[in-house]
């Protein structure tokens, strides 16, 4: 059974920064992975995705804030957050795509005005 382990969420003011980290029990190296979150009373939606070769790809409302990376090596994938809004406000999820679509448990991130 892959596990994700999401860090690194919490309270921040706004224009302010933070890195969430997504750690898997697995390698990743082949893998697409992407970072989704969902606020309250609002459907799950994607953020980012980096395919296996680091491709990024972004959603527009995050582009130019937000940055997705990965380290294969640590099994790791990354999203740095800048310029947070209150509208960033969510709980954040990692995603793993393989034969089977795996979830981690999800890390809050709270954007203050």
């Amino acid at each position: 059974q892959v596990q994700l382990v999401e860090s690194g969420g919490g309270l921040v003011q706004a224009g302010g920064s933070l890195r969430l980290s997504c750690a898997a029990s697995t390698s990743i190296f082949s893998n697409a992975m992407g970072w989704y979150r969902q606020a309250p009373g609002k459907q799950r939606e994607l953020v980012a995705t980096v395919a296996s070769g680091g491709a990024p790809d972004y959603a527009e409302s995050v582009k130019g804030r937000f940055t997705i990376s990965r380290d294969n090596a640590k099994n790791t994938v990354y999203l740095q957050m800048s310029s947070l809004q209150p509208e960033d406000t969510a709980v954040y999820y990692c995603r793993l795509w393989a034969r089977t679509t795996y979830w981690g448990q999800g890390t809050q991130v709270t954007v203050s005005s």
